[in-house]
């Protein structure tokens, strides 16, 4: 399918620039040796390639997530640590595409609503470790919005300052845990 080869070249050039901006529809269609007009088939414009190219990163980033929270059913404490645990590894894996995906001007301008998905699985997670007493009790949503603030921080500042000596990201996780979620 001509419109997966596209966004696949997309995702893949996005991996290697970091930046959406620096992303051409031209560019693009020579990847996928095709006219430069035959992407606006597919897409009206760069940015809307752009969120197609970040909502499969996104959907490959709640897949990989889920995954590992499966691993640990029965315990939410250990599943929550997992779930971002995994988002460490995919940053880590593919930092250019974490970059568009949370610094970039496509975000900025018209925002990512899929992303909400993975807002709402990391709530849930705090939630059953809530549930379960293992986390301080309180509202969810604010702790899940600090939790992540946090965790986009140390993803953030490792792949833009990659020569600082930065703690281990285990530990930091494992810190943000205890502080802002409140795991016992």
């Amino acid at each position: 399918m001509l419109r997966e080869e596209i966004v696949t070249a997309a995702v893949r050039m996005l991996e290697e620039l970091g930046d959406d901006e620096a992303l051409s529809l031209r560019a693009v269609a020579r990847e996928v040796s095709i006219a430069a007009t035959s992407v606006y088939l597919y897409f009206p414009d760069r940015d809307a390639l752009v969120l197609a190219a970040m909502q499969r990163c996104h959907e490959e980033l709640v897949r990989g997530g889920d995954e590992a929270e499966q691993a640990h059913e029965g315990d939410p404490a250990a599943q929550l640590r997992s779930r971002t645990l995994a988002q460490a590894e995919w940053a880590q894996a593919h930092p250019g595409l974490y970059k568009v995906l949370h610094e970039s001007k496509v975000h900025r301008r018209l925002g990512m609503p899929f992303k909400e998905v993975l807002i709402g699985r990391t709530r849930a997670a705090v939630q059953r470790c809530m549930d379960a007493g293992v986390a301080t009790p309180g509202d969810a949503a604010i702790v899940t919005i600090d939790f992540r603030t946090a965790v986009n921080g140390l993803l953030s500042q490792r792949i833009n300052e990659p020569d600082l000596d930065w703690p281990p990201a285990l530990e930091q996780i494992d810190r943000f845990l205890t502080k802002l979620v409140g795991l016992k």
